[in-house]
């Protein structure tokens, strides 16, 4: 009976799978000229020729679920690509630079980026895509094998989403050869959260201003990291709180 379930719900996560693939598809034609809109998920469904019940069980809130379902397919192509490179011999910071260079490189048209920043600019959706972002950053570092779970977990993803976002922007207006003025930006941007990172190590090392930072430090010591199983109306725990 297990064994039973579990197909039938492999089947249906299949089926699933396939018609979202296949109304994104269909879409990307359309957004271009419409936008990531209620008329370009219509056309999509019809160009699609898939059940529009299901269809807008998937994407319920129409556009805004087809960009997210867009960035979240280019988040996989990131992914494939990390995992099928060997990063071994680069330093830690270049295997940061290849994964956002990955990740920009995984879409096909800059202006479906364009017309999904346009969306998101929105105060209904700006959070939306934020939320997108930082799924973006904590998988770029999970993939690269992050293991912090104090406050670390989100001084990494805030700080790599800063980076992300600037180099986005950077990368739309970019008309240089290969995109190399893109990377240069990337490699700068990099370097200056390095030079932070050095400093900060730094003042906490500093003897004279321990007697100031003890506070702080213990009360950021108490932050963890979202549990794996989530759960929580807040992304992350303090330690000795339930």
């Amino acid at each position: 009976m297990i064994d039973e379930q579990t197909a039938g719900n492999a089947e249906i996560g299949t089926g699933f799978d396939s018609v979202r693939d296949k109304v994104l598809d269909a879409a990307l034609l359309h957004v271009v000229f419409d936008g990531w809109s209620e008329a370009t998920l219509k056309a999509a469904i019809a160009d699609a020729g898939v059940e529009p019940a299901l269809a807008r069980a998937i994407f319920p809130r129409g556009g805004v679920d087809l960009a997210l379902a867009y960035h979240d397919r280019g988040d996989g192509k990131m992914l494939e690509r990390l995992a099928e490179t060997d990063l071994s011999d680069l330093k830690f910071r270049e295997r940061i630079a290849a994964a956002v260079r990955f990740r920009l490189e995984a879409v096909e048209d800059r202006d479906l980026v364009r017309r999904g920043m346009t969306l998101f600019a929105l105060p209904l959706y700006a959070g939306d895509g934020a939320k997108a972002v930082w799924q973006t950053c904590d998988r770029i570092w999970s993939a690269l094998g992050d293991t912090s779970e104090d406050v670390n977990w989100y001084t990494k993803r805030a700080t790599l989403s800063a980076v992300y976002s600037s180099t986005l922007l950077f990368w739309l207006g970019d008309d240089s050869d290969g995109s190399e003025a893109t990377w240069a930006f990337l490699d700068r941007r990099i370097e200056n959260v390095m030079q932070f990172e050095t400093v900060k190590a730094k003042v906490n090392g500093n003897p004279l201003l321990k007697p100031f930072l003890a506070l702080p430090n213990r009360i950021l010591g108490q932050v963890r990291a979202p549990s794996a199983g989530g759960g929580s109306l807040f992304p992350g725990r303090v330690s000795g709180r339930h």
